[in-house]
């Protein structure tokens, strides 16, 4: 398979700590990579970097194979990164539709004005329509967010990122705050997405689900890449489980 991003050798200090410290990782087409480690480990900060909303100390960025380290969010999104937020944060005054409209608008223009104008365009609700359906939830195009439970708009939050058109789609946190059902539902949906052809970065603390639905694992821990690889044999490593568990105490005579 094709490589669609590569991190090469990303990171950046604040003040005297070292939140991402060297970190490189390729990400295939169609690949649905689980980025992973314990709390404060690097994960959000490296999606970050890779984003643009934070600047690189040192490292490059690469879009199939083009060097975007310098370029802003904004270009960087034009290019293909799209990402989602632990916090959703839809537009309340737009039915779920029109969210996604917008978000389709946006990727033909500047402006969030000039995107609220081609709200009336058949190719964008048709293609937001599509995207609904595909994340479970065309039967709430009508619905207000306001008036849906979190897991809804979770996947609002997944089906505005797609409206870009991404080459990659990061995900930071999506399952956060779910319950169980919601969580396999929204799980079963960013997995399908992979196997259709989707390329996805996935930050997630439910480890049980990334271990289920991931094709391959990049673990974090202050900062570093501690492993990489399959996800059996990444959780096979004892760094890693050291990592998550903590170090044995080593019993003394």
């Amino acid at each position: 398979m094709s490589e669609i991003l590569l991190a090469d050798r990303i990171s950046i200090r604040f003040g005297g700590l070292q939140a991402v410290d060297g970190v490189t990782f390729a990400v295939a087409q169609g690949e649905l990579l689980g980025l992973i480690g314990p709390n404060g480990a690097g994960k959000t900060t490296a999606l970050s970097l890779i984003t643009g909303r934070l600047k690189l100390d040192s490292g490059h960025v690469l879009l199939s194979g083009r060097d975007i380290s310098g370029l802003p969010t904004h270009e960087r999104v034009r290019l293909g990164i799209a990402m989602t937020h632990q916090i959703v944060r839809p537009f309340p005054s737009l039915t779920v539709l029109e969210n996604v409209v917008l978000a389709a608008g946006i990727s033909h223009t500047r402006s969030a004005l000039g995107a609220m104008s081609r709200l009336s365009k058949q190719k964008e609700q048709v293609s937001a329509r599509e995207l609904l359906k595909r994340i479970g939830l065309a039967d709430y195009e009508d619905a207000y967010p306001g008036v849906l439970p979190l897991g809804f708009l979770k996947r609002l939050e997944v089906a505005r990122a797609l409206a870009l058109h991404p080459k990659i789609l990061l995900l930071d946190e999506p399952l956060a705050g779910l319950n169980q059902r919601e969580t396999n539902d929204l799980a079963n949906a960013i997995q399908q997405l992979s196997r259709d052809g989707m390329t996805v970065i996935l930050v997630e603390h439910n480890l049980g689900q990334v271990l289920r639905i991931a094709s391959r694992l990049v673990v974090l821990d202050g900062g570093k890449v501690i492993a990489d690889g399959k996800p059996d044999f990444v959780m096979e490593n004892q760094t890693v489980r050291d990592a998550y568990l903590g170090k044995p105490r080593v019993a003394h005579a």
